[in-house]
């Protein structure tokens, strides 16, 4: 596939994603920005949730890495289920109840102003991260494919995409948002299904042929036995449950979608209909993952170098023809916007309404009361969207400078390093939100930032050393759990009644 073509279909996508802001953000204001008016449909945000919660690190890191775990993620997979019905029954009635529009002004309420400010951070922190290493694996494929033959540097590419973003989701926020996720979705599953299809053509392969072939594969062993394995079954099912609970359930992207809906009854509906289709989804990911290497094996086809992330781009690109090219960009493509304009988004809600206090009433001038009639009102409003569209593009370029700085540092598949990283970040937030809810305890709040900070230093210390003080044992997802424990700890210890 040239690259010009390749070029041709993002410059498409890209008219079609701003064809829907030009529709959704009609009258926007910060309300519709925040949480789309609380007028999203549940099955509309249920059905891009799927390609959210994919994204791009899923799109190629799970396939290509079934050649090192088989199919020992489905196991973190069916954890995630268990997860979501933690964050259906028990996180969005709370959201609900309180009418957050920031989930983190919960922390506010029940522990202290510290607490507050100290969850926003760590979802700041959280959300940079992994955005940043949803994004780089995308703009990384089409740098390798198109823009290295053209002599664009990186950091070019990755500020196109970044100003793309930024254009189409300055006005329209989560009202725009939840249908380019859909968009997303659409076209990464058309191009999983196309793969297989084109895959089990070139080997004559018919359903029950490819069926036979990944069961009788190498790649098909689910159950890890082995309690020193990072990918042991008890560690990758409840480290995935937890990662569901701090990813989705504490995450203010993900989130702000769901407290979107109408009312708790349809915000719940998405969240059990999304998650049961997620994991038929990642399913047929793990599978695309074991064809690839059949593929290559019997086509004597030469496995990527570099990474394990480049195995499903090459077959695509390369080998299953102009269809399949096609399509793969198409969902590549599809799955970078919504990599970073869902982040940028929530970010923006964050730090301005935790950090810049936007849910405050504004403060009227000497001898006015402010009333939504006060002609100063309009003027205080006006300079709070200003105010946010600064904010929005600051976080794009932090975003560009992480992505840029990853691309230096990266030498292992992305889906290992973005879990890795949830584990230290996420684990206060976990701690943080288990503590308000399953206790009734005050705590000292300005001590909290030290103890939220010191738990993920010592999970690093067990991380690193986990051999030499446990018998050779090694941490997997479980380390989240143990860090948001350590804080809950931390925070028991600087309570009182």
């Amino acid at each position: 596939m040239s690259p010009v073509l390749i070029l041709t279909c993002v410059a498409i996508y890209t008219l079609v994603l701003f064809a829907i802001t030009f529709v959704t953000a009609k009258n926007a204001d910060n309300k519709s920005f925040f949480i789309g008016n609380r007028s999203s449909r549940w099955y509309v945000v249920a059905y891009g949730m799927i390609g959210a919660s994919l994204s791009g690190v899923t799109f190629m890191s799970v396939p290509g890495d079934v050649s090192k775990g088989a199919f020992s993620y489905f196991q973190m997979v069916l954890g995630y289920l268990l997860g979501y019905f933690i964050i259906a029954f028990v996180l969005l009635p709370l959201y609900y109840r309180l009418n957050l529009t920031s989930i983190y002004s919960y922390l506010k309420n029940r522990l202290g102003i510290y607490s507050y400010k100290t969850g926003a951070f760590f979802f700041i922190l959280s959300r940079v991260i992994g955005a940043s290493f949803r994004l780089f694996i995308v703009v990384n494929v089409l740098q390798i494919f198109v823009f290295d033959a053209w002599g664009v540097s990186f950091a070019v590419t990755t500020s196109i995409f970044i100003i793309l973003i930024i254009a189409y989701t300055l006005k329209g926020g989560v009202k725009t948002i939840v249908w380019t996720d859909s968009l997303q979705t659409t076209f990464m599953l058309l191009s999983l299904v196309l793969s297989l299809v084109l895959i089990c053509k070139q080997l004559d392969f018919g359903f029950g042929d490819m069926i036979a072939a990944v069961k009788d594969s190498t790649y098909s062993k689910i159950i890890v036995s082995d309690w020193q394995m990072k990918t042991f079954l008890p560690k990758h099912f409840f480290g995935g449950m937890f990662i569901a609970i701090a990813m989705t359930g504490l995450d203010q992207e993900m989130m702000q979608k769901n407290i979107s809906c109408k009312n708790i009854g349809e915000a719940k509906k998405n969240v059990l209909t999304f998650s049961f289709v997620l994991v038929l989804v990642n399913f047929i990911f793990l599978c695309l993952g074991a064809l690839l290497y059949i593929y290559t094996t019997a086509k004597n086809i030469p496995l990527p170098v570099r990474t394990t992330d480049d195995l499903f781009p090459t077959i695509a690109l390369q080998h299953l023809g102009t269809l399949s090219a096609l399509f793969f960009i198409i969902g590549l493509i599809s799955a970078a916007y919504p990599s970073a304009d869902g982040a940028l988004t929530a970010l923006t809600a964050s730090f301005c309404i935790d950090f810049l206090n936007f849910e405050s009433p504004p403060s009227p001038r000497r001898g006015e009361s402010l009333h939504s009639d006060s002609p100063h009102s309009g003027e205080l409003e006006g300079a709070r969207i200003r105010l946010r569209k600064i904010v929005h593009i600051g976080f794009a370029v932090i975003l560009l400078l992480v992505i840029v700085v990853f691309r230096i540092i990266n030498d292992e598949a992305v889906i290992r390093q973005l879990f890795k990283v949830a584990n230290y970040t996420y684990g206060p937030l976990l701690g943080l939100f288990f503590f308000g809810i399953l206790t009734k305890r005050n705590v000292h709040d300005k001590l909290v930032p030290a103890v939220c900070l010191l738990a993920p230093v010592i999970c690093y210390f067990l991380d690193v050393h986990s051999k030499e003080l446990f018998n050779g044992y090694l941490f997997g997802n479980e380390l989240l759990i143990i860090n948001g424990l350590l804080t809950f700890c931390g925070l028991w210890a600087i309570s009182k009644r």
